[in-house]
């Protein structure tokens, strides 16, 4: 375990990177759900660093100031609902042995997280047109895309065990002292 004023300057500049990339995703709309997938990666490293607790504490900080200052609420929706606090979780999801039933546990919560999203985007955000969009796809739409976003979903599972990996091997021994 570092020092406060460690884990204080280390969740700041956590918090200001995921901020911006938050704030980038009101900038280039397009990228509205990779942004916040990559600030919920940003996140993992303080977890790495200095604990799961700290970790869900800048998660807090930075979602409170995400729904203020970013422009695009839909991305800093997704990410307080589900990118924000799912790589510090998966911390805790990745202890389970039976690997069927880790896959089952991230699935559900997965799916908990993204239907909570699809429910505060319409009643909360107002964004009714989404219904109708889905209503377009036609009678299975809705269950056609919610099994991709599985499927995506699987994918940057993977991508997070990668990134992990990255930065156990790679970055992290670079920032540490060498005595």
């Amino acid at each position: 375990m570092r020092d406060i004023s460690y884990r204080v300057a280390l969740g700041g500049i956590v918090s200001a990177l995921c901020l911006v990339t938050m704030f980038l995703a009101g900038i280039l709309p397009v990228l509205y759900l990779l942004l916040p997938g990559i600030a919920g990666i940003l996140l993992m490293i303080i977890a790495v660093e200095v604990s799961t607790g700290w970790a869900f504490l800048t998660y807090i900080a930075v979602s409170l100031l995400a729904m203020f200052v970013t422009f695009d609420k839909e991305a800093a929706l997704i990410f307080i609902l589900f990118f924000g606090h799912y790589p510090i979780i998966r911390f805790y999801i990745q202890k389970i042995t039976l690997k069927p039933f880790r896959l089952f546990v991230k699935l559900i919560i997965f799916n908990i997280c993204i239907l909570a999203y699809f429910y505060a985007t319409i009643y909360i955000l107002g964004l009714k047109d989404l219904i109708e969009e889905f209503d377009g796809l036609g009678r299975y739409g809705a269950y056609i895309t919610l099994v991709i976003s599985n499927i995506i979903f699987l994918f940057y599972d993977i991508d997070l065990d990668f990134m992990y990996k990255i930065y156990r091997q790679k970055l992290m021994p670079k920032f540490r002292k060498k005595r």
